[in-house]
């Protein structure tokens, strides 16, 4: 083959594929030992008919005249199956082999992955091309490669995509499928999945072996108590270390060839000996995945095991509009329903929550009676896969406008500081007796802490309408204020943004399990923190004292509506403030000279989008 396909980023097919010569050779090896075994007994048979004494298949006459033995024979067989069986299926591999004509999925169904789809093409062709690759270039085969990634994000489906395109047999199986709760069996279910591997392997001219959730088999082994743990993780992790170093190992026939040259060799001089025969390798490709790389045993990862990781992420704008199209092509949608919609709206989203997302707006349309999603629909289904279904409490009516003056706050002070609203609603979901549904009003993968303290802002909001319209706060302010204290924590145990620059994070603290309890623990930290809610607080009662006429108008509309769209809510306040000319966001505020922070620090592990929820207590 020409050895620089290899660099085009596509999949090997025909002849560029090693393990096609060799199956091809392996298929006709077969042939000519079934010729071989099979040509004394056809010519037996040719001869017994040629002499006039062909024989005639049916029962022997000893069994047709002795019925007793007939069922003696019976019990005997049936006795037998019911000992042996379970002796023989104890330890069996639990894989499953997957044929390109067992999946639909190709790897021209694998979107918004480019770079993540083009290492594992290289990889899938390092393996199919491993001869001329080791031949011609030198190279070592990659054996094993990891990929790694949160749920969702399209491990198991490149997997399946792979399979299909492979052309060989993919061993699938869950690594939960190898414990067992008998001494020794996982450690037997792993040795005789990688015999079946390399069986596979010879008789195709190579095999995948693709185990899923490997953190259920591979975790690391230090600082365990190996003496109590049997096979255990120990003794499961090492099997796994001697089988990644087997695949060289020869098979069964193999083995009794060597022992018969062995036994000859006894009886010859040193200069007649006959040579040993010698295994090829089995071409063979362990494929892992996970979601926890960082809990397997360092030893896993070394060269010549699974030292090549293949990162899965969330997916960019970019990748999600490509996901959004693939998805959309193949369900029904309004003309509104565009990929860029979608793709906006879906930050943070795994492929597979995409498509759930998409699935849910198909249920909602069908429910009211029409076969294509809307625009309306898909912003109905994130709320539903999000937070919950909506649900009418028949609140009272002061109840009703105490939780519409609360959302009104969230909505106001989220619009005033330029976060993208998309709903408000007073409808109970889940846990929460009303929501307002926010995010970035661009896709932005850091956050500083001057927009740390607008989403503070937002969270108190809610508060400070309640305790200007009645005087005080219901307990419904409870999740706002334990949403707001996380993001404070996070800016004074994480970020440096408090009394120091220590990070209470990277602090082992057997009292304090999380970041909120480090920072709480610490009277310097809880005094920043403490500080930062009261700027909030503050903030949001002159946001919501300045624009107090826009927050009864935007809890009127809810009073009426139950919901109100993000647009709506914008044209209210638009209506009461010049927040359309301005570049950036309404700055209410009088900063707390104690407390010291830079716009250009990066505040990590805020997400983008942000429900304020109005619980019940």
């Amino acid at each position: 083959m020409d050895i620089t396909r290899l660099s085009t980023g596509a999949m090997l097919t025909g002849d560029d594929i090693d393990a096609n010569a060799n199956r091809e050779q392996v298929r006709q090896r077969r042939l000519r030992r079934e010729l071989y075994l099979l040509a004394p007994v056809l010519a037996f048979l040719l001869y017994r008919l040629v002499t006039d004494d062909p024989i005639r298949p049916g029962v022997p006459g000893w069994l047709t005249g002795n019925p007793e033995i007939v069922i003696a024979l019976g019990l005997i067989c049936i006795l037998g199956a019911v000992i042996l069986i379970p002796f023989l299926t104890t330890g069996r591999s639990p894989h499953t082999v997957l044929r390109a004509e067992d999946s639909d999925v190709r790897l021209d169904d694998v979107v918004g992955a480019d770079q993540t789809k083009r290492e594992a093409i290289d990889s899938m062709n390092l393996f199919l091309a491993s001869e001329t690759f080791e031949q011609v270039m030198g190279g070592k085969p990659r054996r094993g490669v990891l990929f790694e990634g949160p749920p969702g994000t399209g491990k198991t489906y490149l997997a399946k995509a792979m399979a299909a395109e492979a052309g060989v047999p993919f061993h699938f199986v869950s690594a939960s499928e190898f414990q067992s709760m008998y001494y020794g069996q996982t450690n037997k279910k792993i040795r005789t999945f990688f015999k079946a591997l390399r069986k596979a392997a010879r008789e195709e001219g190579g095999a995948i072996g693709y185990i899923e959730e490997f953190d259920a088999i591979g975790g690391a082994r230090s600082g365990m108590n190996t003496g109590s743990m049997r096979e255990g993780i120990v003794g499961v992790v090492n099997e796994l270390l001697v089988q990644m170093q087997s695949f060289d190992m020869p098979s069964p026939r193999d083995r009794f060839k060597a022992r018969f040259v062995d036994w000859v060799n006894k009886h010859l001089p040193p200069h007649r000996r006959l040579k040993r025969p010698q295994s090829p390798n089995a071409n063979i490709l362990i494929v892992a995945a996970t979601n926890r790389a960082a809990d397997l045993d360092p030893a896993l990862l070394r060269p010549g095991r699974f030292d090549r990781t293949i990162g899965f992420n969330l997916p960019a704008r970019t990748d999600r509009v490509a996901i959004a199209r693939y998805y959309l092509d193949r369900k029904s949608h309004a003309s509104e329903v565009t990929e860029t919609l979608v793709a906006d709206l879906s930050a943070g989203y795994t492929p597979v929550r995409i498509e759930k997302l998409l699935d849910e707006a198909l249920i909602i349309a069908l429910r009211d009676g029409r076969t294509a999603m809307s625009m309306g629909d898909v912003l109905s289904a994130q709320l539903v896969t999000e937070v919950g279904v909506a649900q009418d409490m028949g609140y009272h009516p002061d109840e009703r406008r105490r939780i519409a003056i609360h959302e009104a706050g969230h909505a106001l002070t989220a619009v005033l500081t330029r976060r993208d609203v998309k709903v408000a609603s007073i409808l109970r979901r889940s846990s929460a007796l009303g929501l307002v549904a926010h995010g970035d009003a661009s896709e932005r993968y850091l956050k500083t802490p001057t927009e740390a303290r607008d989403l503070m802002c937002v969270a108190m909001a809610g508060r400070a309408a309640e305790v200007q319209e009645y005087g005080e706060a219901s307990s419904g302010i409870s999740s706002d204020l334990a949403a707001a204290t996380t993001i404070a924590s996070q800016l004074v145990g994480q970020l440096g943004d408090g009394a120091g620059l220590l990070s209470l994070e990277a602090a082992a603290m057997p009292t304090a399990a999380n970041l909120v309890a480090k920072v709480l623990s610490d009277e310097r930290c809880r005094d920043a923190a403490e500080s930062y809610m009261t700027e909030a607080a503050e903030r949001a009662d002159l946001m919501v004292d300045r624009y107090r006429d826009a927050l009864h108008e935007i809890a009127d509309e809810l009073i009426e509506r139950d919901e109100v769209e993000g647009e709506r809510i914008r044209a209210i306040v638009a209506r009461y403030t010049d927040i359309s000319e301005r570049r950036g966001p309404v700055r209410i505020k009088a900063r707390p000279a104690a407390v010291a922070a830079s716009a250009t620090d990066a505040l990590p592990q805020l997400p983008g989008r942000r429900v304020s929820d109005d619980a019940g207590a």
